[in-house]
């Protein structure tokens, strides 16, 4: 059984205090120059140009520059098509029971991790019985979620990865969505939440088989090759539970994008928590993944806590842990890799590093979210997506926070429109 522990992340700073489109919360704007107008059209190679002008001395906030994007662009994702694997995971949200008065849902949720921790401590040389009542059972893994993200933002997309043989029935809907090609069995994720983070207990000793040689053997190289050529986005997701991903991200390298056209495309990663991995390994995965820059646009998501472990990896000396040391974090670890963008969500915020500088914007924290497991997934998919069509970094940062913010209110993933809306309901 893995266990994976998280502490805030992009998890936290975007859940709610009610299920409601229409939340009050506080924003402080960053003030921005740019033309109002902006160019709908792909140049060649699938992107959007970047056309944002100055138009004299006018000056609007950073959430109008966002919805502005929004509205001229996110019509595009539909001549957009993604290409996302390769994990699955069945994920059961369950909440620790601290004192129970009566039958189902009647009792007091243990709250904190602190908490659950004092409880666990307290049991040592003797023994505990906690209960986990079960919240919900959704589709899990970080490349289903996104990949659910990324199709409800009107991209479209392809999946392949570990859904079950015969496809397990949480998954059958995404599937048809996403023709999805499933390789081997779904892992289990029994998620408990806690109003400041969330402990992941995995079962996942079938994610074994997914590796390069198996996708090729059930897929075919050339289906393979035809999948990889269509894509303007290819999404390798949760590197640290995957032990055969290395293989995949190899046979990538080595036999497919080589073969592929040369329009230009995203390549997205997020690690998905390497603690457990040793530090040769993680080494070894950064070079690998600065190699898809010869084929595209890399981008690296991490939340804080990665972020500082990548960054230690590397040999940087520790930063503060505030807005500007964050953002000096993303500019070395981006330029140490030499790859496009690396973005940083911590609890309360995020950042990117890019060609064009380094970025920021906060987002909309709240203590007690309806849902926090796959809260990082949608901003990865909402950045991944705004980056595509080009947005300007601040508004691919704000549109990220946004996904993440209407998720863990709701439960449910927002389309673009919904995403507009929770931005212009953003109040002061």
């Amino acid at each position: 059984m893995q266990v994976s522990f998280f502490r805030g992340g992009v998890e936290r700073f975007c859940g709610p205090k009610a299920v409601s489109s229409k939340i009050p919360f506080t924003f402080q704007e960053n003030l921005l120059t740019c033309n109002s107008s902006m160019s709908s059209k792909m140049d060649k190679e699938g992107f959007l140009a970047d056309v944002s002008k100055l138009d004299g001395e006018k000056k609007v906030s950073e959430r109008e520059v966002a919805i502005e994007e929004i509205e001229q662009k996110s019509g595009l994702t539909r001549d957009l098509r993604a290409l996302v694997g390769f994990d699955g995971f069945i994920d059961k949200i369950i909440h620790p029971v601290d004192k129970r008065m009566g039958e189902g849902a009647n009792f007091k949720r243990i709250e904190t991790i602190n908490a659950f921790g004092d409880r666990i401590k307290a049991a040592a040389g003797r023994s505990c019985n906690i209960e986990f009542y079960p919240c919900m059972e959704k589709l899990g893994g970080n490349g289903p979620i996104f990949a659910n993200a990324v199709l409800s933002m009107g991209c479209r997309t392809r999946y392949i990865g570990a859904l079950g043989k015969p496809v397990a029935p949480v998954f059958e809907d995404f599937c048809k969505k996403t023709q999805a090609i499933s390789i081997c069995e779904p892992a289990v994720t029994h998620a408990a939440e806690f109003f400041d983070g969330k402990i992941l207990f995995g079962t996942m000793l079938s994610l074994s088989e997914v590796t390069y040689d198996n996708i090729r053997n059930q897929v075919g190289k050339d289906a393979f090759l035809k999948l990889v050529d269509e894509a303007n986005l290819i999404a390798p997701m949760n590197w640290t539970m995957l032990t055969g991903m290395s293989s995949v991200l190899d046979g990538l390298l080595r036999e497919i994008l080589p073969q592929a056209s040369h329009k230009q495309r995203v390549f997205f990663f997020d690690l998905a928590d390497p603690e457990k991995r040793s530090v040769e390994d993680i080494r070894q995965v950064l070079n690998v993944i600065a190699r898809f820059q010869d084929y595209g646009k890399v981008i690296l998501s991490l939340n804080l806590k990665e972020s500082q472990k990548i960054h230690e990896i590397l040999s940087f000396s520790q930063t503060a842990v505030d807005k500007e040391g964050i953002m000096k974090m993303a500019s070395e670890i981006r330029n140490n890799l030499g790859i496009d963008t690396v973005t940083i969500h911590p609890c309360d915020s995020a950042v990117c590093a890019t060609t064009k500088g380094s970025f920021f914007t906060e987002g909309p924290y709240v203590e007690k979210p309806f849902i926090t497991t796959g809260a990082g997934d949608h901003f990865n998919a909402a950045f991944a997506v705004a980056q595509l069509l080009n947005f300007s970094p601040v508004s691919s940062l704000l549109v990220a926070v946004c996904c993440s913010g209407f998720y863990v209110r709701t439960g449910k993933t927002p389309t673009f429109q919904d995403i507009d809306n929770f931005i212009k309901n953003w109040r002061e």
